[in-house]
């Protein structure tokens, strides 16, 4: 049984595009399913620079907030709105009940928490074993469209380093021939070649 199927019952909240979820050092108070949109967890240094830690989909949970919730921790980090968001959210007391008296909701929990910690372990690999060509070349990769919309500060967040760095790399691969960079877009002009970075 999927977490989703607990949620029944729970109403649909609506939260626009960019809006905050939750902000580092806010108690969690409820545990939510993603019905539509999607959320990007970050972290941010003293210096304002920010890491994209995952993203929260549709019909998957945040890692983050479990961890909150089963450990009663404060959140670590930033959750904003990518797009316009509906979820359902059960309240701590509902989630600490069903942990306790229904296996198949603790099952449910404890796999998805396993999979996104997964997913969790992954991105801190690239983060410190990947060059930072390869890191951007699987980001313009994966979104399966030679026209790609995002920032350089985007792309900086997205694959854990300094704006300045993805310039310097982004026109390295606009030299070779690969990609051609414009305001606010990347084309992909040798998906092939790109794809060989990584």
């Amino acid at each position: 049984m999927s977490i989703a199927a607990f949620f029944d019952g729970y109403h649909d909240i609506r939260i626009p595009a960019g809006h905050p979820v939750l902000h580092q050092g806010d108690e969690c108070l409820n545990y939510f399913v993603l019905r539509s949109g999607s959320v990007r967890l970050f972290t941010r240094s003293a210096n304002g620079r920010e890491v994209t830690l995952y993203h929260v989909r549709p019909d998957s949970i945040c890692v983050l907030t479990t961890s909150c919730l089963l450990g009663g921790r404060r959140f670590p980090a930033e959750a904003v709105a990518e797009t316009e968001l509906i979820v359902r959210m059960m309240p701590k007391s509902r989630f600490d009940k069903l942990m306790e008296t229904a296996p198949d909701f603790r099952n449910a929990v404890f796999q998805s928490l396993a999979q996104r910690m997964d997913s969790l372990i992954q991105t801190i690999e690239k983060l410190a074993l990947q060059p930072i060509d390869v890191r951007i070349a699987q980001y313009l990769l994966s979104f399966d469209t030679a026209l790609v919309h995002c920032t350089h500060q985007l792309i900086a967040a997205e694959v854990g380093t300094a704006r300045e760095v993805v310039s310097r790399h982004l026109k390295q691969l606009a030299d070779r021939g690969l990609i051609q960079a414009e305001r606010g877009t990347i084309r992909i002009l040798d998906p092939d070649a790109l794809a060989k970075l990584t």
